[in-house]
């Protein structure tokens, strides 16, 4: 929950501000971006660059997200790298904001924009120290005070601990749009997708339209009706937030996909769902994933690739050989150097697999943008084999 009014922007009306982790610690700075309260789940990004896709990327709705990364804010913000209409994360954790922001897109600066869209931050605190405490003590409930908030600082802390926690929790429909929309392709159409939207963010489609793909975002309670109604080629789910142990809808929906053996490329969220339609379990990270420089090997090439990510819960999957499920045999395909995290399924009998990081590369590099590839190969041979 978030209570804001809004502050002069550029640090002119900053004010103490004060960070409350449910165990009690504490860690005190000024305000930055809105002055009020807010909560969440407090999580860290190693991301240096693309703060600002960070902020619009639905998958952080009800995060608090500590950037790892001193300096933020240099390159202020500009209308084409939006991830989504709206900043999403619950509340925003820097060190040494920018003075000053130089960018030739840049339009405002960073703290204006929190402040305009009403996100409650705070600067001047060692994010080091407290990015320390959370990879110790793993990701836990947090608050940011600030103005008026201080004025009872014995109910912080409780304020804190009565914060719903992440795990649970049934966040997809709450980001989702509303209604469906169309990403045309870019030049001629070679295949149309159904995409369902559990947090998409704006350059997954367009990574698919750039490859003739015409895309049908549909909404996260669509049905198995909403998606045949597109006559795919292909079905895509997309990331998004929440615990996906929680979503049982999407597993529902995704079961259907399978049985018509339509060919199926799930990221992120979308990798957890096709876990758990396939028999396995989910976990929740000691602290996740989060930023755009993460170690992962593709099995099938036995290339490692920098990768994007933003997630909390892993698929709970055997590393080694095939695994039988009602689909058919499905493998491990993408683990994560780090922590042998499960980056990835395929199914081996049927026309379907995911990645557990972000391919678009937005932000982030792009040597995973052959997963897109890889899912029009599977569309190609669908429909060679239909004719």
């Amino acid at each position: 929950m978030t209570t804001a009014a809004t502050t002069p922007a550029g640090g002119r009306g900053r004010v103490p501000a004060v960070l409350v982790l449910e165990d009690g610690r504490t860690f005190r700075g000024q305000s930055y971006g809105a002055v009020g309260e807010t909560s969440g789940e407090a999580v860290f990004s190693t991301g240096m660059t693309g703060y600002q896709e960070t902020l619009t990327d639905p998958s952080y709705h009800r995060q608090v997200v500590v950037m790892t990364a001193p300096h933020i804010g240099n390159t202020g913000v500009n209308d084409e790298d939006p991830e989504s209409r709206r900043i999403w994360v619950a509340g925003y954790v820097v060190r040494d904001p920018s003075r000053v922001s130089s960018n030739w897109r840049a339009r405002r600066g960073l703290e204006e924009e929190l402040t305009a869209q009403g996100v409650v931050g705070i600067s001047g605190i060692d994010t080091r120290a407290l990015t320390r405490h959370l990879r110790e003590r793993g990701a836990m409930r947090v608050g940011i005070f600030s103005g008026p908030a201080l004025a009872r600082p014995e109910e912080l802390l409780a304020k804190v601990r009565a914060v719903p926690p992440m795990k649970g929790a049934d966040l997809a429909a709450e980001v989702a749009t509303g209604e469906p929309y169309v990403v045309p392709a870019i030049g001629a159409r070679r295949f149309t997708v159904a995409a369902v939207d559990l947090g998409i963010k704006g350059m997954t489609p367009h990574r698919m339209a750039e490859r003739g793909i015409e895309v049908h975002v549909l909404p996260a309670t669509a049905t198995a009706g909403d998606i045949e109604a597109v006559r795919p080629d292909g079905v895509f789910f997309s990331n998004g937030p929440g615990d996906p142990a929680a979503a049982d809808h999407p597993v529902e929906l995704m079961r259907g996909v399978l049985e018509r053996r339509t060919p199926l490329f799930g990221i992120c969220f979308g990798n957890q769902i096709l876990g758990r339609a396939l028999g396995f379990g989910t976990y929740k990270l000691k602290y996740g994933h989060r930023g755009i420089n993460q170690p992962v090997q593709d099995r099938t090439t036995g290339k490692v690739e920098v990768t994007a990510h933003n997630h909390g819960f892993a698929v709970d999957a055997p590393l080694d050989g095939a695994t039988d499920t009602p689909y058919g045999r499905a493998e491990v395909s993408h683990v994560c150097l780090n922590d042998n995290v499960v980056e990835g399924l395929r199914l081996l009998d049927r026309p379907a697999f995911s990645v557990q990081y972000h391919p678009e590369a937005a932000a982030g590099p792009h040597d995973a943008a052959y997963l897109f590839d890889r899912f029009v190969s599977l569309m190609e041979a669908h429909r060679a084999e239909a004719h």
